[in-house]
């Protein structure tokens, strides 16, 4: 398959009425990779892929693949693959008719059409499925269709919409490890939209976050995890979802509702802060131990190897995952100074400490 990067610069959308779906976006996703576009509904990440396939168009900024602008293209000639939500199969068509449709559309010899059918139909294990219409498939073999729809194609970009969302908890997440390996295997640039932080981490060699129609973060899924940009990205990726708490800087101390935690050096120019664990770095003893506070047991959800803790501390509340066992009432909780993320109170962006320069 031909490939290419791609590259967009300062995209805006602005719909009739002033609403304003993206905001100055700059991206660029390299050909033999995978980027995922991560956000909550509304953020801007459909809008921004439909632009790629020109479906819609920018109303400022532009596009380009291998250098060369991709504004004034219509979709077919993008060479793009496109994955919808719905799968969009024909249901008066078989699996390789739907599979060849697009090569029929443009052109292409019966002979060679039907070598790239069952090439991807092999690819994607639904060669024993050809002559079956989608009435007749599972919800996972017509995502299977779908896809393969898309890479008979050869594309150059191949563009996914949240194609796992209609599958349920098992089959997603079967069908992830099979999007990772087919994705190691193509030489396209991939484009994947979710709004799943958990397909966004598995799948993704980059992930750029939005929210309001700008990206606010792009990083590996291993960087946007261990060091989250600002609260946003911070609470919105991992799950069980951080604990923050907001509080004041007193005399050298961050000071919240009940706890205080002595403040790292390169912020004491700071009077209001934000403070943020992930749930299995705070550590929990019904002991105690040097450093800890007294906590209350609220909830224990078991979770299989392990057991999510809501403790109240002070005035705050805090996740913790354990291990799974029978948790007392009365519980210590700390939190690790080098397990911590601070943010500014004010703006939301992530502060780095002295130390986490060295």
């Amino acid at each position: 398959m031909t490939s290419g990067e791609l590259r967009g610069s300062r995209l805006t959308k602005v719909y009739p009425g002033g609403v304003k779906a993206l905001d100055d976006v700059s991206f660029v996703a390299q050909r033999g990779r995978a980027l995922t576009l991560l956000g909550p509904s509304g953020c801007g990440k459909t809008t921004l892929l439909r632009i790629v396939a020109g479906l819609e168009h920018s109303t400022s900024g532009t596009l380009e693949l291998d250098g060369a602008g991709l504004d004034e293209l219509s979709p077919g000639q993008r060479q793009v693959g496109f994955v919808f939500q719905n799968y969009a199969l024909y249901p008066h068509l078989t699996v390789a008719e739907n599979l060849g449709l697009a090569l029929r559309v443009r052109g292409v010899a019966r002979g060679e059409r039907s070598r790239r059918v069952g090439e991807v139909a092999e690819m994607l294990g639904i060669a024993g499925l050809l002559e079956r219409r989608p009435a007749q498939l599972s919800g996972g073999q017509q995502q299977r269709v779908a896809l393969g729809r898309a890479l008979a194609r050869r594309p150059r970009l191949l563009l996914l919409d949240e194609p796992l969302s209609n599958l349920d908890a098992a089959l997603r997440e079967d069908m992830r490890a099979e999007l990772k390996q087919i994705f190691r295997r193509l030489e396209s640039t991939v484009i994947y939209v979710t709004h799943d932080q958990t397909e966004a981490m598995s799948l993704s060699d980059e992930v750029a976050v939005l929210r309001n129609g700008r990206i606010v973060q792009r990083a590996s899924p291993l960087d946007l995890y261990a060091r989250p940009a600002d609260l946003f990205v911070a609470t919105f990726v991992g799950s069980p979802r951080m604990t923050v708490w907001r509080g004041r800087v007193e005399d050298g101390w961050f000071e919240c509702r009940g706890a205080r935690l002595r403040l790292p050096e390169g912020l004491e120019g700071h009077e209001r802060l934000a403070v943020a664990i992930r749930p299995e770095h705070l550590e929990v003893s019904d002991v105690e131990i040097p450093g800890a506070w007294p906590a209350e047991l609220l909830v224990a959800e078991p979770m299989g190897p392990r057991t999510l803790l809501m403790l109240r501390v002070g005035g705050e509340e805090a996740r913790a995952l354990a291990e799974p066992r029978e948790w007392p009432g009365r519980l210590w909780a700390r939190m690790p100074a080098d397990r911590l993320h601070w943010f500014d109170g004010v703006t939301e962006t992530r502060l780095d400490t002295r130390s986490a320069r060295r």
